[in-house]
């Protein structure tokens, strides 16, 4: 079992920002209540305030897998189904 450390980079549409900052910020609690779930972090861009990023461990692959098919991920992809201009997600592995 290897740890998996996620960064999810999303972009939301300039005028879409409030709304996909209210969705992410449904995400917090469920995701942390979730087996596996190390940490779930989300931040805003002091700069640039429709770029967001999720820091995330989770215990494993699997973990990390069976929360991407969450009711609360299936609602926030619907809920701002085209309110994001991008959306990254790294998979990382800590080596130091």
């Amino acid at each position: 079992m290897e740890k998996l450390t996620i960064v999810a980079h999303i972009t939301a549409k300039v005028d879409k920002t409030d709304l996909v900052k209210a969705e992410l910020e449904k995400l917090i609690a469920p995701t942390r209540a979730e087996d596996g779930c190390i940490n779930y972090d989300l931040h805003q861009d002091q700069n640039k305030s429709n770029l967001f990023l999720f820091f995330e461990n989770w215990t494993d692959r699997e973990a990390w897998e069976a929360h991407m098919e969450t009711s609360h991920i299936k609602d926030y992809l619907a809920a701002t189904d085209g309110a994001v201009e991008d959306f990254t997600v790294l998979e990382m592995t800590q080596v130091g």
